[in-house]
């Protein structure tokens, strides 16, 4: 992929990412570490909550889904992080055996008014099943170098 700065983000772009299947070893690796939560940690006892089963902890979600946005290379050249991000939805569990992608969307562009080297980018983001079922949203800045003269 060509490198992608600044300049080259236009509001209504789309961008989707390759595929990632969810193991139940991938979701209780990540929940004995950073959120062990019975139902992310024991398959067992998850069956007797509220979800019925085993759940990837969203914020593994969250992570998993990042990777692949930056796989894609659209930021690769040019990320100087991010300020934060908005309105972040976990709207469907995601079990073991699910296949994700992740499609964005970008929703606004604007150079930076104090630093002329740098703009920041807003995408819409959407974490989509193998059954086209949104699974987690949100809406994303991203800081951005631009252009090199």
């Amino acid at each position: 992929m060509a490198e992608r700065y600044f300049d080259d983000f236009k509001v209504g772009d789309k961008f989707a990412t390759a595929t990632k299947t969810v193991t139940q070893d991938m979701i209780v690796e990540f929940a004995k570490v950073y959120d062990p939560q019975l139902f992310h940690l024991d398959p067992v006892a998850a069956k007797q909550t509220h979800f019925g089963g085993l759940i990837a902890s969203g914020f593994q979600t969250l992570a998993l889904g990042f990777r692949l946005i930056w796989d894609t290379g659209i930021f690769a050249a040019s990320s100087m992080g991010s300020p934060g991000f908005d309105e972040l939805r976990w709207l469907k569990p995601v079990r073991p055996g699910d296949t994700l992608r992740v499609e964005m969307e970008v929703t606004e562009s604007r150079p930076s008014q104090s630093k002329p080297d740098r703009g920041i980018v807003r995408g819409a983001y959407r974490y989509v099943n193998q059954n086209g079922e949104a699974v987690l949203t949100f809406n994303s800045m991203h800081l951005l170098k631009r252009r090199p003269a």
